[in-house]
C-alpha cells in the first residue's frame, strides 16, 4: 500500500474491526477476541511506521475524497499525532489482554465500544479540522460511557451519570466555541485557522479570544485540570480495571488539543490572539498538581489513590506544556509517555491486590496476607518507584528535564518548589500504602474469597513498567524525539504549508 494512505488506517482499521465485531456479536467469544486483539495490535507496527516516516519533519497530509483543504475534511500526521498514536496502540494492547481473562464477558459488546474507543483516539489526533475533532470527541466519549458501565454496579452507574452529564455539558461549550469561530472567520481547518486568526481585526478580537478560552475551558475539562477534575476519581476508581488502564489516556487527549490548538491557532506568530493562555495554564496545572497529590494523600482505596495520581500527573504534563519553551514541551513530550503507562500499570495491579485481599479489597485497612504477596509487592515497589518520580525510572528523567526547562522561567520558585514539595509528598503516600497492604497484615485468611495473582493477570503490569524502564534505555533517543517534536509545534509554519500547500 502507498505510504499516502498510511495517514487513515489508523482511524479506519479499529473502525472496521468494530463493525465486524457487531455483525459477529453472537459468534463465539474467543472469535470476537481474537479479532479485537488482531485488530489492536496491527495498530502497533502502523504506529511505528508513522513514527519513522514522520522523523525527518515530514507532514503526511491525507485529503478525504481528494477535496483539498480548507474545503475538504484532512487527517495530518506530524511528529506529535505519531508519538500519541504509538503511546495508545501499546497501552491499549496491555488493556485488552486484561480484559480477555474474563472482564469481556461482563456485559454486551465490550469489543464493540473497545474499538470505537480507539476509533475515536486516532481520529482526535489525526484530524486537522477543528470540528472533526469535536466529532471523534463525542465518539470517543460515547464510546467510553459504554466501557465505563461496563459490567454494571450501584457505583459505577453514580459514577458514570456524572461522567456522563458533565461531559455533555463540555461538548455543548465546544459546539458554542466552534460555532463562534466559524461565524467569525468562516472556517474550522486547523490550518486556515491559524492564518485567519493572526489577521483578526480589532472589531472580532473578543469573540475569538472569548472563543478560545471556552475552548480552553473544554479541553481543560477533558484533561482534568482544576477545577474541572471532579469527575474523574469516582469514574475512573469505580470501573473495571482494564477499562481504567485504557482511561489513562483519555486525559492526554484533553492534553493533546491544548497543545495543539494553542501552539498552531495562538502561538508566537498569531498576532493579536497570541499567547493567549500564558496567564492561566502554567498557575492552573501548578494547582493541579498540589490538590491531585493531596487528593492521593486522602484517599481511603488503593483505587482512588490511583485516580488522584493520575490528576496529578496531569498537572505536571500541563505545567510542562504551560511553560511554553522548547525545552519544557520537550519534557512535557517525554513524561507524557510515562505517566500513562505508569498510571495504568497501578489500576492493572490495584486489580489483582483488590483480588487477592479478598474481602477487604484494596481499601487502606489492615488484612489478610496475600497469596503472591511478594510478587504484587514487588511490583507495587516499582510502580510507586516510577509514579513517585523517583531515580532511576523515567518519571525521573521527565521531572529532571522539566525543573531544567523553568530555570528561564519567570515561575521557577514556584514550579521548582512545589514540582519538589509534591514528589516528596507523592514518596510519603506511596510508601505508607505499600505499608498498609503489605505489611499490615493478619493471620485471618478466608480462601474462599482471596484469588491468587497468575501469571495472565499480572504479566501485563510487568509489560507496562517494561515499557517504563525502556524509556530510560532508550532516554536519549526518545527525549531527542521529543525536543524535534517540541521544536515543529513551535514553528506551526511548517504544517500550514503542509496542509494549505496545495490549496488555490
Amino acid at each position: 500500500m502507498s505510504a499516502a494512505h498510511l495517514p487513515i488506517l489508523p482511524v479506519v482499521l479499529p473502525l472496521i474491526a468494530g463493525i465486524v465485531l457487531l455483525a459477529l456479536r453472537n459468534r463465539s467469544p474467543a472469535l470476537q477476541r481474537g479479532i479485537s486483539l488482531a485488530a489492536v495490535l496491527a495498530l502497533i507496527p502502523l504506529a511505528a511506521t508513522l513514527i519513522q516516516t514522520t522523523a525527518d519533519g515530514t507532514h503526511l497530509v491525507y485529503a478525504l475524497g481528494n477535496w483539498v483543504a480548507p474545503y475538504g475534511i484532512v487527517l495530518v500526521v506530524d511528529r506529535l499525532a505519531a508519538w500519541m498514536l504509538l503511546t495508545t496502540s501499546l497501552l491499549a494492547a496491555f488493556a485488552l489482554l486484561v480484559a480477555l481473562r474474563g472482564g469481556d464477558t461482563e456485559g454486551r459488546h465490550f469489543h464493540v465500544l473497545f474499538q470505537l474507543q480507539l476509533f475515536g483516539l486516532n481520529g482526535a489526533f489525526l484530524t486537522g479540522d477543528l470540528f472533526n475533532l469535536f466529532v471523534f470527541f463525542e465518539i470517543l466519549l460515547l464510546a467510553s460511557y459504554g466501557l465505563l458501565l461496563h459490567g454494571g454496579g450501584r457505583l459505577r452507574v453514580k459514577a458514570g451519570l456524572h461522567y456522563v452529564v458533565i461531559n455533555l455539558v463540555g461538548s455543548t461549550l465546544f459546539l458554542f466555541a466552534v460555532g463562534t469561530l466559524y461565524g467569525v472567520v468562516g472556517t474550522l481547518n486547523m490550518a486556515d485557522l491559524a492564518v485567519k486568526l493572526a489577521a483578526t481585526p480589532p472589531d472580532n478580537l473578543a469573540l475569538v479570544q472569548s472563543a478560545g478560552l471556552l475552548l480552553f475551558g473544554v479541553f481543560a475539562l477533558k484533561a482534568a485540570l482544576l477545577p474541572l477534575y471532579l469527575w474523574l476519581p469516582a469514574a475512573y476508581a469505580h470501573t473495571s480495571a482494564p477499562v481504567a488502564a485504557l482511561f489513562a489516556v483519555m486525559t492526554k487527549v484533553g492534553a493533546y488539543s491544548i497543545l495543539r490548538v494553542y501552539t498552531l491557532m495562538f502561538g508566537d506568530d498569531a498576532g493579536p490572539v497570541s499567547n493567549l493562555l500564558d496567564a492561566w495554564l502554567a498557575p492552573l496545572a501548578l494547582a493541579t498538581l498540589v490538590l491531585g497529590i493531596l487528593g492521593a494523600a486522602a484517599s481511603t482505596t488503593l483505587r482512588q489513590q490511583a485516580a488522584y495520581l493520575m490528576v496529578a500527573s496531569i498537572g505536571t504534563l500541563l505545567l510542562a506544556f504551560g511553560l511554553g519553551s522548547t525545552d519544557s514541551i520537550a519534557a512535557g513530550l517525554y513524561y507524557l509517555p510515562h505517566t500513562t503507562f505508569a498510571t495504568a500499570a497501578l489500576f492493572l495491579l490495584a486489580d489483582s491486590i483488590s483480588r487477592a485481599r479478598g474481602g477487604i479489597a484494596d481499601r487502606f485497612e489492615s488484612g489478610p496476607a496475600m497469596p503472591g504477596a511478594r510478587v504484587l509487592g514487588g511490583l507495587f515497589f516499582v510502580v510507586a518507584v516510577a509514579l513517585a518520580g523517583l531515580p532511576p525510572l523515567s518519571g525521573f528523567l521527565g521531572k529532571f528535564m522539566l525543573l531544567k526547562a523553568a530555570l528561564d522561567s519567570p515561575l521557577l520558585p514556584w514550579v521548582w518548589s512545589i514540582v519538589l514539595a509534591t514528589g516528596l509528598v507523592g514518596v510519603i503516600v506511596l510508601a505508607r500504602s505499600g505499608s498498609l497492604l503489605f505489611y499490615r497484615t493478619h493471620s485471618a485468611h478466608d480462601p474462599a474469597s482471596q484469588t491468587a495473582p497468575t501469571v495472565a493477570a499480572l504479566a501485563p503490569v510487568a509489560g507496562l513498567l517494561l515499557l517504563v524502564a525502556g524509556m530510560v534505555v532508550w532516554a536519549g533517543p526518545l527525549s531527542d524525539y521529543a525536543s524535534a517534536t517540541a521544536a515543529q509545534l513551535l514553528a506551526p509554519q511548517q504544517y500550514i504549508e503542509a496542509v494549505l500547500g496545495t490549496a488555490p
